[in-house]
């Protein structure tokens, strides 16, 4: 029986019959910082959120979420839990669904690496609470922050 490549994606992610899922991870240093990139193409460009992205075919959501860190940052972390789960759905002028996706968010507690910037950050940065209250944030990061705190804390006891 073949197997199909895991990075296939035929789909266009511009009006897609279903949709995408997604993985993302707010990672936590000790001090209480948090890992967060800007965006470097539209639609969210210049817009703070978290590192993220396209699940591959055969990988767990965790799995996602930590690749796409590391990939996106440079940064190596380790899952904490599961902060829940966001939708973000685009439309046209016409009403019609542009992008649609479902993305599995965690908490994550940081190993290593200082985070840079690539091919789809323009910036990354470590914020901390008052530092995150003066960023453009993506629609409903600040209330997925305080909840990823919160898992980060309990399992780390920081």
């Amino acid at each position: 029986m073949a197997q199909e490549p895991a990075d296939c994606m035929t789909e266009s992610r511009d009006y897609p019959s279903r949709p995408i899922l997604c993985a993302s991870a707010a990672v936590f240093r000790p001090d209480g910082r948090v890992l967060l990139g800007a965006r470097r193409l539209p639609p969210y460009d210049k817009m703070f959120s978290l590192p993220g992205g396209l699940v591959e075919t055969g990988e767990t959501l965790e799995e996602a979420a930590i690749r796409e860190v590391e990939e996106e940052t440079g940064v190596i972390a380790r899952i904490a839990g599961f902060n829940g789960w966001r939708e973000v759905i685009n439309r046209d002028g016409d009403g019609r669904v542009h992008r649609h996706y479902v993305i599995a968010s965690f908490a994550a507690h940081w190993v290593c690496g200082d985070g840079l910037a690539g091919e789809e950050l323009g910036q990354v940065i470590w914020a901390d609470e008052p530092k995150i209250a003066s960023l453009t944030l993506t629609a409903g990061l600040s209330e997925l922050l305080v909840s990823a705190r919160r898992i980060a804390a309990s399992r780390n006891g920081a």
